[in-house]
């Protein structure tokens, strides 16, 4: 249901954001070659003729914080020793979604991209978990390091979009066949599938049920 792509302490305890590396995406945010940084790229102005050639904003026309500007406050009071934890949600296709894992704001900055400044956040992948079902189980759904878009893609298209255990449609995880803490690789398809929640975290760190 989330659609704006920022969303700064949606619940108490985390922010979160949708990213998307698609070729249509309108904002180019990228991951760092190992997986573990991801670069956010922030939002313009809502309702703002050409604002596709305006400077992100960090305060609204009321003077209010923008998401940016939120994010901004946030990334300076982790310089001064706070932790600010994001749940972070990449778009695949269209409809599809995919937990990318939660990651810590680590900086925020302005830079310039030849015709306007954008908002650019750094976030580093954490092994914490948000989610209360796999904290009470001592589980992190954080895969350590991000499986690729276009792992994801052959690996959804080659598992029918569905539980290769009970072939359920609904939350669907990515999961590591060999745990990848124990050596499992995260580009290789033949070492990921698609599990719904419930297998997902029976499984755990097991290689096999």
């Amino acid at each position: 249901m989330l659609q704006q792509g920022m969303y700064f302490r949606t619940v108490r305890e985390h922010s979160i954001l949708l990213m998307s590396q698609r070729p249509n995406a309108p904002y180019p945010d990228r991951l760092s070659n190992d997986g573990q940084t991801l670069y956010y790229i922030g939002h313009d102005a809502y309702g703002v003729p050409n604002k596709a050639r305006e400077d992100q904003p960090l305060m609204t026309p009321k003077g209010t914080l923008t998401q940016n500007g939120k994010f901004f406050q946030a990334a300076e009071a982790v310089r001064q020793g706070a932790r600010e934890l994001v749940r972070v949600y990449e778009k695949i296709q269209p409809g599809i979604w995919s937990f990318n894992g939660v990651f810590e704001l680590r900086d925020a900055k302005m830079e310039f991209d030849r015709i306007r400044k954008v908002c650019v956040f750094e976030l580093r992948l954490t092994d914490d978990s948000l989610n209360t079902e796999n904290e009470a189980r001592g589980q992190s759904t954080s895969p350590g390091r991000l499986i690729p878009t276009q792992v994801k893609l052959k690996v959804y298209k080659r598992d029918g979009g569905k539980c290769v255990r009970c072939g359920s449609t609904e939350n669907l995880h990515f999961d590591h066949i060999l745990p990848f803490s124990l050596g499992g690789s995260s580009t290789n398809p033949e070492n990921i599938q698609l599990l719904c929640q419930s297998h997902n975290l029976s499984k755990s760190n097991r290689i096999s049920y």
